[in-house]
């Protein structure tokens, strides 16, 4: 065990057999042996546990295996709890680094180590690891510093930040509450703001990561419940906003909501409002269609998706 890593690297796991090699190899391929691997597993009964063993003697892993709770958030503070690691990051067991990451997140850390988020692009790929487009944030073109204002009001038009992405100060995040074990489909997008509130984000204008779209994801199976998946994005939008947010800013994020609401609804075979939908955007007006346009990146979301499911048809 290394004495004290610099990066602690939270994987929740739960039978994640058929991509979590793929996951663990894109860690190895950093060469950086100053990092520590949390896995903590959630009851897996396919070969995850096995997978983990055989990477003992590639990573610095730290294995914690536990009884089936079905909550990936709780599983990830506990993690997070007793990492050593200054910095930390979450990858999920279908997600990947790309080659070269970590030695550029270094580097960012090292030019502005007062940032409370480092943050950088991202690619969807598919079961079968292959691209199906890129989830860019919506920033400026190049390395930027991003003051906490325009970050939050960034955040609260669409959680644009891929789950493997950030990299942030772990003791910070502890001191803010880490994740809420409430959410069980917003907890991410509320950790990001709380990191994002707080001080400067660090954009890198390069995917250094892809996030796999499947059927059995967990962004798929947590929204079945529509009307609870509504209230919490709700929830989210109103602890965020401030008295001096930026005019139109709200009425973009609630119409946001109320987008990826009905996205969901359709996923799921549920009654839709396309109308009501279509009428509220229009009402946003000029201002409001830019702002929805550039901060949600809609456009990206939705065409991997129907990419994958157009895949999975063939």
């Amino acid at each position: 065990m290394i004495k004290q890593p610099w990066l602690s690297v939270i994987i929740p796991t739960y039978n994640g057999s058929k991509y979590l090699a793929a996951a663990l190899d894109s860690v190895v391929v950093q060469q950086d042996d100053q990092l520590e691997c949390i896995i903590i597993d959630d009851g897996s009964t396919d070969d995850t546990l096995a997978i983990v063993e055989s990477y003992q003697d590639k990573l610095n892993i730290q294995l914690i295996t536990k009884a089936r709770q079905g909550n990936w958030v709780a599983n990830t503070n506990h993690a997070l709890s007793i990492a050593r690691g200054k910095y930390a990051c979450f990858l999920h067991q279908d997600d990947l680094w790309l080659q070269g990451r970590l030695e550029i997140m270094k580097n960012a850390i090292a030019t502005k180590p007062q940032a409370s988020l480092y943050l950088h692009d991202s690619i969807f790929i598919d079961r079968q690891s292959k691209p199906l487009g890129l989830w860019q944030c919506p920033m400026a073109n190049k390395e930027t510093v991003i003051s906490a204002k325009a970050m939050v009001e960034k955040l609260l038009v669409q959680n644009f930040i891929a789950i493997p992405s950030p990299i942030f100060n772990r003791q910070v995040a502890l001191n803010l509450g880490g994740l809420n074990n409430e959410l069980w489909y917003t907890a991410d997008w509320d950790f990001w703001l709380k990191l994002a509130s707080v001080g400067n984000t660090y954009y890198i204008h390069q995917p250094l990561a892809a996030f796999r779209v499947h059927a059995d994801s967990q962004t798929i199976r947590r929204s079945s419940s529509v009307a609870e998946f509504r209230q919490q994005m709700h929830s989210v939008v109103n602890k965020y906003l401030h008295p001096d947010s930026t005019a139109g800013v709200a009425k973009v994020a609630f119409f946001s909501t109320e987008v990826n609401t009905t996205l969901a609804a359709m996923v799921h075979g549920e009654a839709t409002n396309l109308f009501k939908l279509a009428t509220d955007f229009i009402l946003l007006g000029p201002f409001g269609w830019q702002r929805y346009w550039q901060d949600s990146r809609i456009q990206e979301r939705v065409s991997a998706r129907l990419k994958a499911k157009l895949q999975t048809q063939a």
